[in-house]
């Protein structure tokens, strides 16, 4: 064993190497027999360690370990929408073909298909000068997206040797990219990038549009932008994944990479079902086609946890830097942090609050980091918005990943265990969450609903806020003793949570909403507390003008709207009631 490599200990999925020297940090290494994939996370003289991406069982001292010298990395082609995906890029339904239902240990598989081959436009020609991120072939990857395959960041020189359009595999060269020192480079339609790497852009945007979810609570209180961060935090029961497949099924990205990390097997599983049934809204084709999923499932090796989370933020880099919107779905951030508590304890890393590593903030910074609107390196715009689940234990969100996660982003929806209970979904509190986003995006909201828009947005919280007080009054002293303005209050904002805030997602008119259509609610809402205010003027009381049947009827003007409903309709609605009250009132 003079320069080979074996394993000295085993302690889970951390194995201690000896042999040579040292490795480099963060290469692959195959471990045992089995060749087992392995990442190097730690490097002392002659003593290298190594975490382990699938089960240790039955690796031993003395076993050969194979090093590749090169970093963990996934390629990255056409071939990726629609499929499956195990934490370190594996395509699983190939693998079910291969093995069965079970992963067996020792198994690498490329990310896509290597054999398939593509109806390729090429777009480069002979002598032209090429640069790194330039768009140089493109194929029709599925019927709703078009694959634009880009040199490799930091190549750049002459292109020789092109290929005519036609069909190719990805492993085909379809030009060779010589440098200024004569160094070749061959252009295939896959290319090879390290998951914890960046991929590098021209210049970071601002954020200056909302990530349209059709989901009111979100969209018109609490907006996350295109290229923004988001976290959605809450108890176990709260809908955290139920808010997830909603915008993963609805929102406005062109590209859908829903991350499942560390979560139950049968969550996943309803997933994948519904994922292959649904229909995109704005295509009419299958979802599947512009969605990619990975599926790291609870029951799956640990430290393959800690390198999902990098594998499907590269995956929605790649397609970033096409000139796609692309939304990352990461359920959850908080198995994940577990990942990298299991795995530093193995390391005997010194433990910070809860046992977490002191690295966590760091870690959790760097991944949300990654998100942004950007110009690519080929000029386009294309943005990477993060959606990253959290699950505070017990829903306490003191605990330290939901603290670090506040730091580094500026959309917090908070989710209430008893808004869940009560059958409120989404269960996102008003009281608690916030967007640090709208202020930014005022300019687009006045753009396309017109200026009055914020005015109505911020009257909405007001109310929300004022019935908040109200209710704990209440809860003291009963309702019947406020004043009738006080009342009118608590009547508009039970309007608001369960008219509004509320959204049946298996109801086929209310599962989505327009933007326009969210914004006539608002007006309708405001424009009934506005003429119930002329009525309290009168002395006429709010139980009159719930007598009158008009809160039931904007409690159901969200279903009515998906059957044909106006902005006319509840208008003249709104406005016959107030009149015909205060004639009542005045004829007696």
């Amino acid at each position: 064993m003079d320069n080979s490599y074996y394993i000295h200990g085993v302690n889970g999925p951390v194995v201690t190497v000896r042999g040579g020297r040292s490795l480099p940090m963060m290469s692959v290494v195959y471990v045992g027999e089995l060749r087992l994939v392995g990442e190097v996370v730690a490097a002392r003289g002659d003593s290298t360690t190594v975490q382990i991406y699938e089960d240790s069982a039955g690796l031993g001292y003395g076993q050969p370990v194979y090093p590749t010298g090169k970093p963990m990395s996934v390629l990255l082609g056409p071939g990726m929408l629609g499929n499956i995906y195990d934490g370190i890029a594996r395509p699983l339904e190939t693998i079910e073909a291969q093995a069965g239902s079970f992963i067996a240990r020792g198994i690498t598989l490329p990310a896509i298909d290597l054999n398939k081959k593509w109806e390729v436009s090429v777009e480069i020609s002979e002598g032209e000068s090429v640069k790194g991120g330039q768009i140089f072939a493109r194929c029709r990857e599925t019927g709703a997206i078009e694959h634009r395959s880009m040199v490799p960041p930091g190549v750049s020189g002459t292109a020789t040797e092109v290929r005519p359009s036609g069909e190719y595999t990805v492993s085909d060269t379809l030009a060779v990219i010589v440098d200024g020192k004569g160094h070749k480079t061959p252009l295939t339609l896959a290319q090879l990038w390290p998951i914890r790497k960046p991929r590098p852009t021209e210049a970071r945007l601002p954020i200056d549009r909302p990530l349209v979810t059709g989901q009111r609570v979100i969209d018109t209180l609490f907006p996350v932008g295109k290229g923004g961060c988001a976290a959605i935090p809450g108890p176990f029961g709260a809908g955290k994944t139920m808010v997830q497949h909603q915008l993963a099924k609805w929102s406005d990205a062109d590209i859908i990479v829903y991350l499942g990390c560390g979560e139950r097997g049968n969550e996943m599983t309803q997933v994948l079902d519904e994922f292959a049934e649904l229909k995109d809204p704005r295509t009419g084709r299958p979802l599947m086609e512009r969605t990619i999923l990975i599926a790291n499932t609870s029951n799956m090796p640990v430290a393959a946890r800690e390198a999902s989370i990098y594998t499907g933020m590269t995956i929605a880099e790649y397609y970033r830097d096409m000139g796609y919107h692309v939304a990352l779905m990461a359920d959850s951030t908080s198995r994940w942090a577990e990942a990298l508590r299991e795995i530093s304890g193995r390391l005997e890393e010194m433990p910070a609050e809860e046992s977490f590593p002191a690295y966590l903030p760091s870690r959790l910074a760097g991944f949300y980091e990654r998100a942004g609107m950007m110009r690519t390196l080929s000029g386009s715009e294309g943005s990477v918005t993060v959606i990253g689940a959290v699950s505070p234990q017990g829903g306490d969100f003191s605990e330290p990943v939901t603290q670090n996660t506040k730091r580094f982003v500026r959309c917090f929806w908070a989710l209430d265990r008893s808004l869940a209970y009560a059958r409120h979904f989404p269960a996102i509190n008003w009281t608690e969450s916030y967007s640090e986003y709208y202020n930014d995006l005022v300019p687009w909201y006045e753009q396309n609903f017109g200026r009055g828009f914020t005015e109505m947005r911020r009257r909405i919280l007001d109310l929300l806020g004022e019935e908040s007080s109200l209710r704990e009054i209440v809860k003291l002293i009963g309702a019947d003793i406020l004043p009738d303005n006080q009342k009118l209050v608590l009547e508009v904002a039970k309007v608001i949570r369960q008219g509004f805030l509320q959204q049946n997602a298996y109801h086929r008119h209310d599962t989505y909403m327009r933007p326009e259509q969210q914004m006539l609610m608002l007006e309708v809402i405001l424009r009934l507390y506005d003429g119930a205010k002329q009525l309290i003027e009168r002395n006429i009381p709010v139980g009159r003008l719930a007598s009158a049947g008009i809160f039931s009827a904007l409690y159901k003007m969200k279903y009515d709207l998906g059957e044909g409903a106006t902005r006319e309709h509840f208008i003249n609605l709104v406005d016959s009631t107030i009149k015909s009250i205060l004639d009542e009132y005045r004829e007696s």
